[in-house]
């Protein structure tokens, strides 16, 4: 028969003990001193020992020994293990009854084994009490013989088994029961396991194995939640970088288009119309504002289509005779210049309300032509031309184009100038020039060649150019070559001499058609004022653009020569000063 030593129930069975045990455990945790209760299982273990353990447990029991010791002697036999096996019982037997767990099959491994560790404490600081207590009193030799005349020989709670001595059934619970007690005393020769991942201390290999792979399983279990945690973000940085990247692609895209909206019509290639258009749209404008009269547009409109019609340029914006009246200044003043070149005869034409902002290089194309119309080394190739005006300036272009000339231009350009406000440049001045069998070459100053982004090597060559002749050394030389065209990023402009000051700095003198005719026309005087010569003078700080290009007329071209450098210009170069 099997007792319960909380209640006194008596089974016959050890299983029957354990479902009697697992009913306590279902009810309330509480007290068996005080009924102490809504506490956990380890703070209910916590006040047990140390409210109840000593003051209701071990000095009632040392009261009964101090009152037998006295009258009764005969046995002596040490029940030190006994006493504190009855106290611990009834320490684990209070917590246990109460608990709602305990190391049967409903408990999860991890919690039976927290419990055990419990147990094994409070075991050991009890037997510690213990052995402390009897050195004090003296009572070691005594224990055993008070017990067993008082209570009588020790009875297992768990198999109903009856050992002689107290000791001997210490050893036995221990060994018989570990399976169920579980708990590490320190006198016990039993090998200890401890956990490699929480340090639990264990006395059954089995059951450290199975919290061992409790631990493994959770591990994995974080694991795989944090695969998936670490998935799922992947996967929504993948999407966030995706949607970053097309919107990106998207801003980009309308950059793009915006900026070659912006360019074309920067270069006049936004079908909004050429000459003709904006010539008619800003007289309109002149007329709103109030400062041309009516009868005044409708007779600038007459001369412009008359002149359209033609192909000639009427000659509005033209400004003759600056190369005299340079001459006669020349001569007569500029104390500071030591020697000057001028250009054969060249008039300036300027941008009118039909070219304003985008007619530069066919102005200066104006320009050179009209030097060339007045030189007679190039009657054979020029006959019977007059200065055509800017649409007519883009037909011939486009003739040139369909001749064969410089086709990676021509489909840049859509192989169309008129009716646009396209920009032309070097190029387009070279191939133009050589349709009409005139010899020219450009040269690319593609780089700074002096300090502060300037470009000596420019001025020498244009030195070179105008003083080869060498005809003496005059303070004023007036020579037979035709201008040049001058070309930077944005504008182009035209360089009708050079003159060398007594510092012997280097000063160019350039015609430039942003400069409108009544400016010019003050150079006309007969007094030309130093002041009235700022307009024209360039010095090399004043040159400061990235890349220059100049085309340099040399004379006239052979038939032969000319559809030579129409095949040169299908792979278009131009000569590089470095």
């Amino acid at each position: 028969m099997l007792s319960c030593d909380i209640c006194g129930e008596t089974v016959t069975s050890e299983p029957d003990m354990k479902a009697h045990l697992i009913v306590h455990m279902e009810n309330e945790i509480v007290c068996p001193f005080c009924k102490l209760s809504g506490v956990s299982y380890d703070e209910m273990c916590f006040h047990i020992e140390t409210a109840h353990f000593e003051q209701n447990t071990l000095e009632r029991n040392f009261e009964r020994i101090n009152t037998v010791q006295f009258g009764t002697s005969d046995n002596k036999k040490d029940n030190t293990l006994q006493c504190g096996m009855e106290v611990n019982s009834s320490i684990l037997s209070g917590c246990a009854s109460n608990h709602p767990k305990n190391s049967s099959q409903c408990l999860t491994k991890d919690s039976t084994l927290k419990h055990e560790a419990f147990y094994s404490e409070n075991l050991t600081e009890s037997r510690k009490f213990l052995k402390s207590r009897e050195k004090q009193s003296g009572l070691t030799e005594v224990k055993g013989s008070i017990y067993e005349t008082t209570y009588g020989p020790p009875e297992c709670p768990f198999c109903g088994k009856i050992e002689e001595h107290s000791e001997d059934m210490e050893t036995h619970v221990k060994t018989t029961h570990a399976n169920l007690l579980d708990i590490p005393l320190e006198d016990c020769d039993q090998p200890l396991y401890d956990c490699p991942m929480c340090g639990l201390i264990c006395t059954n290999y089995h059951i450290l194995q199975e919290h061992v792979d409790l631990h493994l399983e959770e591990n994995s279990f974080c694991q795989g939640m944090d695969r998936v945690q670490c998935s799922g973000d992947l996967q929504l940085a993948h999407q966030l970088q995706q949607e970053e990247d097309r919107k990106r692609r998207s801003e980009e895209s309308r950059q793009e288009i915006e900026e070659f909206q912006k360019l074309q019509r920067q270069y006049g290639l936004d079908n909004s119309g050429g000459y003709k258009q904006q010539q008619l749209r800003n007289m309109e404008i002149e007329v709103n504002r109030g400062r041309m009269p009516p009868s005044e547009f409708h007779r600038r409109k007459a001369d412009m289509m008359e002149s359209l019609a033609i192909g000639i340029d009427d000659g509005k914006t033209k400004t003759s005779g600056i190369i005299e009246a340079l001459h006669r200044y020349y001569q007569n003043a500029a104390t500071d210049v030591r020697q000057v070149w001028l250009s054969s005869v060249v008039d300036h034409f300027h941008s009118s309300l039909g070219d304003k902002g985008w007619g530069c290089g066919y102005r200066n194309f104006q320009m050179l032509l009209s030097s060339l119309l007045q030189n007679d080394a190039y009657d054979d190739c020029l006959k019977g031309m007059s200065v055509p005006c800017i649409p007519k300036i883009q037909s011939m272009i486009e003739d040139a184009w369909k001749e064969g000339f410089d086709p990676q231009g021509a489909s840049q350009l859509n192989n169309r100038l008129q009716g646009t406000k396209a920009w032309i440049g070097a190029c387009e001045v070279y191939i133009l020039l050589t349709s009409l069998r005139v010899k020219c070459h450009i040269v690319d100053f593609h780089k700074s060649t002096g300090p502060l982004g300037t470009h000596p090597r420019l001025f020498e060559w244009i030195l070179n150019y105008y003083s080869s002749e060498g005809e003496g050394s005059p303070k004023v030389v007036c020579t037979s070559k035709p201008p040049i065209y001058l070309q930077h990023q944005g504008h182009s402009r035209t360089v009708i001499g050079i003159e060398e000051k007594k510092n012997r700095t280097l000063c160019l003198l350039i015609f430039d058609p942003g400069c409108p005719s009544r400016e010019m026309q003050k150079l006309l005087k007969q007094d030309i004022e130093a002041s009235s010569l700022k307009q024209l003078r360039k010095s090399m700080g004043n040159l400061k653009h990235k890349q220059y290009q100049i085309v340099a007329v040399e004379g006239v071209l052979s038939p032969e020569e000319k559809v030579a450098r129409r095949q040169d210009s299908q792979v278009f170069t131009a000569e590089k000063i470095p």
